[in-house]
C-alpha cells in the first residue's frame, strides 16, 4: 500500500485524486489533507479517509475541525502545508495547490526526497531549475497535467535523443476562434465556461487567455529537459489527443483519451503500472473527426508573452506568473477586463530586470515585487 499526501484536496485535482483512491483503497492511504477554507469538504474528507494530519489556512477552522476529528492532527497555514508535504510516512506527494502558493510545500516535498505526482505547474514555471537540480537519487517528478501526462506515456521506452519536438495540444478554452474586439467585451462568467474540462477558476480563466497553454511549455522545458525551439503547440478543440511527440524518423506517438482528470492522475500514482478506471472509454465512432490549428497568438498574446519569458530565461518567467495571477484575480472580482490580463502581464515584464535567482527566498522577492507592481498597473486602470 502507497502512503499518498494530497495538498489541495478539495479542489478539482484534489478530489479527482481521492476518486482515484476510492476506486483502489486496497493501493493507496491517504495520510494526510490540505485545503484553503473549504472546510466542510475538508471535514468530509476526513470522516472518509482517516488522514493523521490535516491542513486548513485558517488557525479558528484549524480548531473547529480538531473538535470534529480528535484522531486527525489538525494544522493551519504555510508551516501546516509544509510539514504535511514533508510527512515522515508520505511516500508520494499530489502537488494540486494552485498558483505560487504550491511552491513551497512542493520545495518542502522535494527535500524530504518524497515522489511528487505535479498538477501545480506553477512550481517549475518559477523554480524549474532548483527542482530539478534538487532531484535525489531515485526520486521523480511525476507529471499530472493531461498534457505533460501525455509526454511522458509517449516517451516511455523511448531515446530522448532520438526525440525531434514536442507538441502540446490546447482546446482553445470558451473562447476558441473569436477576435480581439469580442475579447474586449467577455465577462468572466463566459470566460469560466470551459467546453470539455471541469476546473478551478484561476486555470479557467488561463485556460481561455491561453496563458495555462504558455505555463505548460515552460514546464514541459524543464520536465523533459527540452530547448524552447522543441516545444510546439495546436489548437484541437476536442481535446482528445493530449500531447503528442515527434522523433528523428518523423514517426508521430501520441496520447489519446476523454478528458478525465483521473486517468493521468492514477498513472502518476501508480506509476509505473495502469489502474483499472471507473471511466468512460473513449468512442471515436462518436467522435467522428479531430481538428487542428495554429494557436491565434494576436488574439490571445499571453501565449506570445510565456514564450518571451522562456526564450529571455532567468527569472522572466517568475515575473509573467506573478503578474498573471494578480491580473486573472482582478479580472474575476470584475475590476479589469479581459485583455486587460495580456496588458499587466506585458507592463511588468518590460519593467523587469533580469537576474538568475538562486533560491526558494530570492524567487519569492522576485514574485512579491512582480505582484506590486502588476496591481499598481491594474489599479490605473480600473481608475479609468
Amino acid at each position: 500500500m502507497k502512503n499518498i499526501v494530497i495538498l489541495g484536496s478539495t479542489g478539482s485535482i484534489g478530489t479527482s485524486g481521492l476518486d482515484v483512491v476510492r476506486q483502489h483503497p486496497s493501493l493507496f492511504s491517504v495520510i494526510a489533507l490540505t485545503a484553503g477554507n473549504n472546510e466542510e469538504l475538508l471535514s468530509q474528507q476526513i470522516e472518509e479517509f482517516s488522514p493523521s494530519l490535516a491542513v486548513i489556512s485558517s488557525a479558528d477552522a484549524a480548531l473547529r475541525l480538531q473538535k470534529r476529528h480528535p484522531a486527525t492532527k489538525v494544522l493551519s497555514g504555510v508551516e501546516g502545508l509544509c510539514e504535511a508535504a514533508a510527512h515522515t510516512e508520505g511516500e508520494v506527494v499530489l502537488s494540486a495547490i494552485v498558483g505560487a502558493a504550491g511552491l513551497l510545500p512542493s520545495w518542502f516535498a522535494l527535500k524530504a526526497g518524497k515522489d511528487i505526482a505535479l498538477a501545480n505547474k506553477e512550481t517549475l514555471v518559477m523554480a524549474g531549475h532548483l527542482f530539478t537540480e534538487g532531484l535525489q537519487e531515485g526520486q521523480r517528478l511525476l507529471p499530472v497535467d493531461s498534457e505533460h501526462s501525455a509526454l511522458f506515456q509517449a516517451l516511455n521506452g523511448e531515446e530522448r535523443k532520438k526525440v525531434k519536438k514536442m507538441i502540446l495540444t490546447a482546446s482553445g478554452g470558451p473562447f476558441a476562434g473569436k477576435k480581439r474586439e469580442f475579447l474586449e467585451t467577455v465577462s468572466s462568467e463566459q470566460a469560466l465556461k470551459h467546453p470539455n474540462w471541469s476546473m478551478g477558476k484561476k486555470i479557467s480563466i488561463d485556460s481561455a487567455t491561453m496563458m495555462n497553454k504558455g505555463l505548460e511549455v515552460i514546464e514541459a522545458k524543464w520536465l523533459f529537459k527540452l530547448e524552447a525551439g522543441q516545444i510546439d503547440v495546436v489548437v484541437h478543440p476536442e481535446s482528445i489527443i493530449h500531447s503528442m511527440v515527434e522523433f528523428v524518423d518523423g514517426s508521430v506517438i501520441a496520447q489519446m483519451g476523454n478528458p478525465d482528470m483521473r486517468i493521468p492522475i492514477a498513472y502518476a500514482l501508480s506509476y509505473p503500472k495502469r489502474l483499472v478506471l471507473n471511466a468512460p472509454p473513449l468512442d471515436l465512432l462518436q467522435i467522428g473527426r479531430l481538428n487542428f490549428s495554429e494557436p491565434d497568438k494576436e488574439s490571445f498574446p499571453c501565449l506570445s508573452l510565456a514564450l518571451e519569458a522562456l526564450n529571455r530565461k532567468g527569472s522572466y518567467a517568475v515575473v509573467l506568473n506573478g503578474a498573471n495571477e494578480v491580473a486573472v484575480e482582478l479580472f474575476l472580482k470584475k475590476k479589469i477586463g479581459f485583455c486587460d490580463i495580456p496588458r499587466c502581464i506585458e507592463f511588468v515584464l518590460q519593467g523587469h530586470n533580469d537576474f538568475d535567482a538562486g533560491s526558494i527566498e530570492e524567487i519569492s522577492h522576485i514574485d512579491k515585487e512582480a505582484r506590486a507592481k502588476a496591481s499598481t498597473f491594474c489599479s490605473q486602470l480600473a481608475s479609468f
